[in-house]
């Protein structure tokens, strides 16, 4: 099965999971009577939003490079992980506004209803899945090196983060009694705070990638490491790393005696590209400009 397949496999199941949720959560919490329920519905709505997005946005990024797309359509893959930590972020403040709304409703002597046992059993049964569904998916996300895999791999963790926050809310609100009920909403509230960090690590992470960032420190003197590993190549410099989607782009320059036939240069530059490519996947693009190392060459 190729990657773009199997990715809409993994995406496929995410999105069955989320069907079935999104329905229990949304009766749980109007007949349970939870606001952190149906908040945390609202959440698993998010995810089928964001499982959309990976099935349109990976098939665009499958695509070869053509005469427009030099370098392929890897960034919509890009593209796909920023929307989702947008979405994230979106279904957190709403989360949040609700749950403050709530909450100063009590402060100034409300009272909220407490909630039934069909929303707390909602949430046991909403972490639960959704912990299974997140294995899953990260583990393929990252057999496949698909960041928009990953990241909806999150996006189902934050699910089971909001479902434990709220089971927590719930169950506080129905032991404890009505003067406690305000933990429905405070647990909606501390979710919210959870969902953004998750959404800041993917914001950050599709930003840079659009934003043409190099790869890691250690990455880049992994690439001097296989490059000097040539006895007759010398100083590595002008490296230029950056991310297109799933893949690598490595652009150097290196330099070997100016005596050196052009046709020996060319076999070497060949296989350092296949080195590399090699420790970092054939489809990483790689560019590699050879110098003369002798100064005379310069003047």
């Amino acid at each position: 099965m190729n990657r773009e397949k199997e990715i809409f496999k993994v995406t496929l199941v995410g999105s069955a999971a989320n069907v079935v949720l999104t329905v229990f959560k949304f009766i749980a919490g109007v007949v349970g009577n939870s606001a952190a329920m149906v908040a945390d519905a609202v959440h698993s709505l998010s995810d089928l939003l964001t499982d959309a997005i990976v099935l349109c946005f990976v098939r665009i990024s499958g695509k070869p490079e053509d005469c427009g797309h030099d370098y392929g359509h890897g960034k919509y893959e890009t593209l796909a992980t920023t929307l989702i930590g947008i979405a994230l972020s979106a279904v957190a403040l709403g989360i949040g506004y609700k749950a403050v709304t709530a909450f100063l409703f009590w402060l100034q002597g409300g009272t909220l209803a407490a909630p039934g046992m069909l929303a707390l059993w909602a949430a046991v049964v909403s972490i639960i899945i959704k912990e299974l569904v997140y294995h899953y998916t990260v583990h393929k996300g990252r057999n496949l090196n698909s960041p928009a895999v990953e990241a909806n791999a999150w996006h189902h963790r934050s699910d089971a983060l909001s479902s434990l926050g709220t089971l927590v809310g719930i169950g506080g609100a129905i032991l404890l009694g009505k003067r406690w009920t305000v933990l429905d909403p405070l647990a909606s509230l501390v979710v919210t705070f959870f969902i953004l960090r998750v959404a800041w690590k993917l914001l950050k992470q599709g930003l840079d990638e659009l934003m043409e960032a190099s790869l890691p420190e250690d990455v880049e003197n992994e690439i001097f490491a296989i490059v000097t590993s040539f006895p007759d190549v010398q100083d590595p410099h002008h490296l230029r790393t950056r991310r297109i989607g799933s893949r690598y782009a490595i652009e150097l320059h290196i330099r070997m005696d100016g005596n050196t036939p052009l046709n020996i240069a060319h076999t070497r530059t060949y296989e350092i590209e296949q080195a590399l490519k090699q420790r970092f996947g054939s489809t990483t693009h790689i560019t590699i400009h050879v110098e003369p190392a002798h100064k005379d060459a310069y003047k």
